[in-house]
């Protein structure tokens, strides 16, 4: 097997954590055709978005436990197995209620990426350099969500929404394969009582009383909540709204993608230099500007595709120097439990993602207000959190951890 730290394990990594933004980005184009073929509403269709969310959250803090008591290995094996079972169920979904269990099974296997892949990324490169791996490994996933919508638009047109499906699994044959040759155990300190109550109690106690954790977990999920609202409601206001095709919706949505690829490629270059704190405040206060600009375009009634693409881009710019630096900040103090941190961190982040998407779909006028306004809004709170929370720091740009 190659070292933990060589490019191609850092690659299947980066694929790993991708799980979660291809498994929605994919076939977001074909949301509108859902609402044809199953003849429902947008609201219900809808929820295929936000119960795979509801059920990333979930199992998050199923895996992290498992991963410090078991080692990442055989939990990633696991996950992934269910994850290409569960994408094969959605190709063969006859009714919007079976797509829709399909797709939260598929979210519990799905999760296993980003939660064990940052572990590993703690266990491998250590608190100092985890920021900048990640930052790297963000702007690579990217290319997820960029050329995800492209991908699928085109798929959909000529072979139809259940293609869609059929790509994911084959993406998790070959992702399962990679990890069966290629990733080694990086947990040398499994901790045998990771999965007692007490024990997990007390760790989750030790995690919400450290201000600068809570703090980043916080800014984490409002940034990733706009991300969602987007998501969530980016083909219904571009395709019904504004009269897009699969194909053109795709290359708008790539089109914000870039702005996050363009934050992430800000934050690994300058966040050893900075540090965490910084980051996380310059690339709220980005997002919050964006965000703001957005939203008042859509109420005065100005609303074209730029008008909507090129202020989200700009708050995807900012979520790209956030995001990486926020997740660095919590899970680094803590090598003896990163992955329930990292596993409490995405409970909190897709929890309140499933929530405002949720909210975006009711919301849902015809307009892009709403969408808007739930961008502008989660903005606003990521950039109060960063502010107000963190506060002091230590040793390579975080907080103190007690405990640690």
């Amino acid at each position: 097997m190659p070292r933990s730290d060589s490019l191609a394990v850092r690659v299947l990594l980066t694929a790993l954590v991708a799980f979660g933004p291809l498994s929605t980005d994919l076939y977001l184009p074909s949301l509108p055709t859902l609402v044809r073929v199953f003849e429902s509403d947008i609201a219900t269709v809808q929820l295929t978005l936000s119960v795979f969310l509801v059920g990333f959250a979930v199992s998050m803090l199923v895996y992290g436990p498992l991963a410090d008591r078991f080692g990442r290995r055989p939990v990633l094996i696991g996950g992934v197995a269910i994850f290409l079972a569960a994408s094969a169920a959605c190709t063969l979904a006859t009714t919007i209620e079976q797509l829709i269990a399909a797709r939260f099974v598929q979210a519990l296997g799905a999760c296993c990426g980003p939660v064990v892949a940052r572990a590993i990324v703690r266990d491998v490169f250590g608190r100092d350099r985890a920021a900048t791996v990640l930052a790297y490994m963000t702007m690579a996933m990217a290319l997820a969500p960029a050329v995800g919508p492209v991908l699928g638009g085109a798929l959909i047109e000529v072979f139809g929404w259940r293609s869609n499906f059929v790509v994911l699994t084959l993406i998790a044959v070959a992702v399962l394969a990679a990890v069966l040759m290629l990733l080694a155990e990086t947990n040398v300190h499994r901790d045998p009582e990771a999965l007692r109550p007490a024990r997990l109690l007390r760790n989750y106690l030790t995690l919400l009383g450290n201000r600068t954790y809570v703090g980043c977990v916080l800014t984490s999920a409002f940034s990733y909540s706009g991300i969602f609202a987007f998501i969530s409601g980016s083909s219904f206001v571009l395709v019904n709204g504004l009269g897009l095709s699969p194909g053109e919706y795709g290359a708008s949505f790539g089109a914000v993608v870039l702005g996050y690829m363009g934050g992430s490629y800000v934050a690994g270059r300058i966040s050893g230099r900075l540090g965490t704190e910084r980051m996380m405040r310059a690339g709220t206060l980005v997002s919050a500007a964006a965000g703001l600009t957005g939203f008042a375009l859509a109420a005065a009634g100005i609303i074209s595709v730029p008008a909507i693409i090129v202020p989200t881009a700009l708050f995807l710019f900012g979520t790209g120097m956030t995001l990486p630096n926020s997740m660095a900040a919590a899970v680094g103090p803590y090598p003896t439990m990163a992955g329930l941190a990292s596993a409490l961190l995405g409970f909190v982040q897709m929890g309140v993602g499933a929530a405002v998407g949720i909210l975006v779909g009711h919301l849902h006028d015809g307009t892009p207000v709403p969408m808007a306004a739930a961008i502008a809004v989660m903005a606003l709170l990521a950039a109060a959190t960063a502010f107000t929370f963190i506060r002091h720091r230590a040793a390579g740009g975080t907080g103190a951890a007690p405990g640690a």
